[in-house]
């Protein structure tokens, strides 16, 4: 006596039952196969900054750290998808509502987990050392971003990060773009004689006089823009005493902006330590905006250019700027 499957209320044949297994297996391995082949076409596997291999796919809630970082994504045209970034991406404009998670290298890890990303992409700089840990050990992959402080950086930043975003083509064409800029403001220094290069001294605050030396942005910022800095026989950010700075003598004094209309020249050469300088005698003070001072990015070539027109206002580079 045959067997007899109802399915949807209708009699069948057992015979025929066995067909419908095997149809139904069929479409499963092949409804299994085109998903695989979905994901897999959705699946981008990269090496970061750091050397690790990671997987990143199509993904809808992205965190970014690092303001260079934050406007290459949206350079890249995916600001929708970003859902949270650090203190100091405030630009493009659209940034300044998304949640911060604190300072690039102070960052709040709870903070950054409750926004739900599906991938982070983080200056290789960013910190505390036990945040770092504690991302390493999450599901959600994180890729480090170099951040190197020349043209092949910026080019070798922007390529990761498309790559990352499956956007290589998109990149490749940003990269050009950013480039060309870049070189273009970097060749105004060209107009200024080395004997004529003006002194510059970069600090980040006025509390401890931090100041920033060699393998900082801002070091090589003030070289692309004409300039010599003093700091530059030490690494990294270090605390200048008044002797140093006397000794040093630089001519011009670089901050950032404090957002509050400062810091102005009576706040900075109030410092006797600075006051004693030729900057102070002279008052030159130069206050760039700070998204742009800390990162290379895609406005980097802009902050060669201010830098550069604020130093040397009566030279040759002026004309060159007024032809753009």
């Amino acid at each position: 006596m045959r067997k007899r499957l109802a399915v949807g209320g209708i009699s069948m044949p057992g015979s025929y039952t066995g067909k419908l297994r095997q149809k139904a297996a069929v479409i499963f391995l092949g409804i299994s196969a085109l998903m695989m082949a979905s994901l897999a076409c959705y699946a981008a596997e990269i090496v970061d900054a750091r050397g690790r291999t990671v997987e990143t796919g199509a993904a809808a809630r992205i965190v970014t750290l690092g303001s260079d970082v934050t406007e290459i994504v949206y350079e890249l045209g995916l600001g929708d998808k970003v859902v949270g970034v650090d203190r100091a991406g405030k630009y493009p404009h659209p940034v300044i509502s998304k949640p911060n998670v604190g300072s690039r290298r102070q960052l709040s890890v709870e903070g950054l987990v409750a926004l739900r990303p599906d991938l982070i992409i983080a200056a290789n700089d960013i910190g505390p050392p036990e945040a770092i840990d504690v991302l390493a050990s999450l599901q959600t992959p994180v890729v480090f971003v170099p951040q190197e402080n020349s043209p092949d950086g910026i080019r070798a930043k922007i390529e990761l990060i498309a790559s990352a975003l499956e956007m290589e083509e998109q990149g490749q064409v940003l990269s050009r773009r950013v480039l060309d800029d870049f070189n273009s403001a970097a060749n105004l220094a060209s107009a200024v004689a080395t004997t004529d290069r003006k002194k510059v001294i970069f600090f980040h605050g006025l509390i401890k006089l931090s100041a920033a030396g060699a393998g900082t942005a801002a070091d090589a910022i003030i070289r692309y823009a004409g300039g010599s800095n003093p700091m530059q026989v030490v690494q990294g950010y270090k605390a200048a005493s008044e002797e140093k700075l006397i000794e040093l003598a630089p001519d011009v004094i670089l901050m950032m902006g404090d957002g509050k209309g400062g810091p102005t020249p009576d706040q900075v050469f109030a410092n006797p330590a600075l006051a004693a300088t030729p900057a102070g005698r002279n008052r030159h003070l130069i206050v760039l905006d700070g998204t742009y001072m800390i990162g290379f990015g895609p406005r980097t070539a802009t902050t060669i250019r201010e830098l550069a027109q604020a130093l040397y206002p009566a030279t040759d580079i002026q004309n060159t700027l007024s032809e753009k």
